[in-house]
């Protein structure tokens, strides 16, 4: 799965609570504060721009891969 190039912070943030069990906790300048305690707690921060840059969506992508134990392309398929 290729990782989307366009992809908003916005978007990723509402993708985020609406299908993975996420929500917003606060926000600190330009960075919005994302938690979840299904299965585990982990508290995120994802930065609020126009267009995530590839490195960090991707850094992302493998945290939340990682805590919810599923594949990194599911994630990639549900945006």
């Amino acid at each position: 799965m290729k990782i989307p190039r366009d992809l908003s912070g916005r978007d990723l943030i509402e993708v985020l609570c609406r299908k993975w069990d996420y929500r917003r906790v606060s926000q600190e300048g330009s960075h919005v504060i994302l938690v979840t305690e299904n299965p585990a707690h982990q508290r995120l921060s994802v930065p609020n721009h126009t267009v995530l840059r590839v490195g960090t969506l991707n850094a992302i992508l493998r945290a939340i891969a990682q805590n919810k134990k599923v594949d990194k392309s599911e994630i990639i398929d549900s945006l």
